[in-house]
């Protein structure tokens, strides 16, 4: 009862005519951002947060939440009209969406992309709204060394289970560690990793490094690898379902749903792994079998819901906990931060107007965009013809303005470049980038709250697993570094069994 009071406290707070301009603002960056491919959230909030800052802190975040939903709104048109996912939880998509629109059925394939995204992202903020306090109640008896193991699993999460080599992932997080690391040291009052630059002293500016390694090293990577041929765009009309459509797309909703909003809450559990459950139990739910590979819509309507509601499940720890699970929520996270704001409990106790002002912004949001996706299509796919040479050129040109604009600091754009060509050598050689810009987030705050537990036990390393609940979550973390193990034992004697026969 006490959360519906709220989110009505929060609707009076989101529904003043400044706050739903910056909804809509986000919803229409974020769709465009998400049409175009190889443009994500994440790039796009890494951009906007240097010029952002003069903002107040609601209509910032409402917009960056904006954004988020958006690209996940906008990465199926591009997945269904062009087989070229504009971000990779859109990846399961293109498997059947780009062939019902080359079996001339586009505009049912982003109707229930659309409305699928609608259903899905909706039920998914309802059970946050109510979860969300839950999980505050639960954080608020956290000690010190809870936060630090919450944070160890985030950090062994992302590196082993993203990408396609532990090695890979755990280099890209001890990169970013090595960045958060840079300047005074809190305690001992030495200079870290500066290389004698005074600029360096109070540390690496958390937006550069994010603009860097997002907007500055996708963009070279872009261009490294970019076509001069234009893509092929399949026409398509206005979006919409006949009454068949209706009933084999509705139930996909609801199981796309059921699996997006729990995987999103989970540290590194992002929208790829539902979306490909929710393919894959479409594929064995359905009566019709012989479409799939083909063009079944439940193809498109269950990986759709699903990669929604993925994004409501993300901020259930980023609120309560202050702990990002994506690379978006991640910048989202270090928006809050500029702002002298740390998620967690104590936000919904000094900030209730901005955190349930946020909270019912979503659902304003989420029927913005459905009500642009569906009749808009149209012009969605045109923008699928734009230049990518300016539009790069572009992105290169604010990347500068804005790292600049931060601390009005040349330092700060050598830093940006630097971290830009970073970036760009992490894509060539396979590394992920998610643990990098996590590890220089969150490694000063871990940091810290290792520091402080054992000020609390006098250098007694036993306080870290002194509660039940750092208990549990080392014994998490056990349990994904056995998983780790296990698969790469299976694949090692998959290759043997391999080249057994192969000899």
């Amino acid at each position: 009862m006490d959360s519906i009071i709220s989110l009505l406290e929060g609707f009076a707070t989101a529904a003043q005519p400044e706050y739903l301009l910056y909804a809509l603002i986000g919803v229409v960056l974020g769709t465009f951002i998400g049409v175009l491919p190889g443009i994500g959230p994440a790039m796009t909030l890494a951009l906007l947060l240097p010029v952002t800052f003069s903002l107040d802190p609601s209509a910032a975040l409402i917009m960056f939440a904006g954004i988020y939903f958006g690209g996940m709104y906008g990465g199926s048109t591009t997945s269904i009209l062009l087989n070229t996912p504009g971000e990779s939880s859109s990846v399961i998509t293109a498997i059947e969406g780009n062939k019902m629109a080359k079996a001339g059925r586009a505009p049912q394939a982003l109707a229930t992309s659309a409305i699928g995204s609608f259903v899905g992202g909706t039920i998914a903020i309802i059970l946050l709204v109510f979860t969300a306090p839950l999980m505050v109640k639960l954080a608020v008896g956290f000690g010190q060394q809870d936060y630090f193991a919450i944070m160890v699993l985030a950090f062994v999460a992302v590196s082993t289970v993203l990408g396609s080599s532990v090695i890979r992932g755990i280099s890209s997080l001890a990169l970013g560690l090595m960045l958060g690391l840079v300047g005074i040291d809190a305690v001992t009052g030495q200079q870290r990793l500066t290389f004698g630059i005074p600029e360096l002293s109070t540390g690496v500016d958390v937006v550069v490094v994010a603009v860097g390694l997002f907007a500055v090293g996708e963009a070279l990577w872009i261009a490294a690898h970019l076509r001069r041929s234009g893509p092929d765009v399949i026409p398509v009309g206005a979006a919409w379902m006949s009454r068949d459509d209706w009933s084999r797309s509705w139930k996909p909703w609801l199981r796309g749903t059921a699996l997006g909003f729990p995987f999103g809450a989970l540290p590194a559990g992002g929208a790829e792994m539902p979306t490909f459950l929710s393919y894959a139990a479409e594929k064995r739910l359905t009566r019709h079998p012989k479409e799939f590979g083909k063009g079944a819509i439940e193809g498109v309507a269950g990986p759709e819901a699903a990669n929604n509601a993925s994004v409501a499940g993300t901020l259930v720890p980023l609120l309560t906990l202050g702990l990002p699970t994506t690379a978006t929520a991640a910048i989202m996270l270090a928006a809050f931060q500029r702002y002298s704001l740390q998620p967690g409990p104590l936000l919904f106790e000094k900030n209730p107007e901005l955190v349930w002002g946020l909270l019912a912004s979503l659902f304003i949001g989420n029927a913005m965009l459905l009500a642009l996706n569906l009749p808009l299509a149209p012009i969605w796919a045109k923008l699928l013809q734009l230049p990518r040479p300016y539009l790069y050129a572009g992105i290169l040109f604010f990347a500068v303005l804005g790292s600049y604009s931060v601390n009005a600091s040349t330092v700060d754009v050598m830093v940006l470049l630097a971290v830009g060509i970073l970036g760009y050598i992490m894509r060539r050689y396979g590394l992920p980038v998610v643990p990098a810009i996590i590890g220089v987030i969150l490694g000063p705050v871990a940091e810290t709250k290792l520091r402080q537990s054992l000020q609390i036990s006098n250098g007694d390393w036993s306080i870290l697993w002194s509660s039940a609940f750092s208990i549990a979550t080392y014994a998490v973390i056990g349990l994904v570094l056995a998983g780790v193990i296990l698969r790469a034992v299976r694949r090692r004697d998959g290759r043997e069994r391999l080249s057994s026969l192969v000899n």
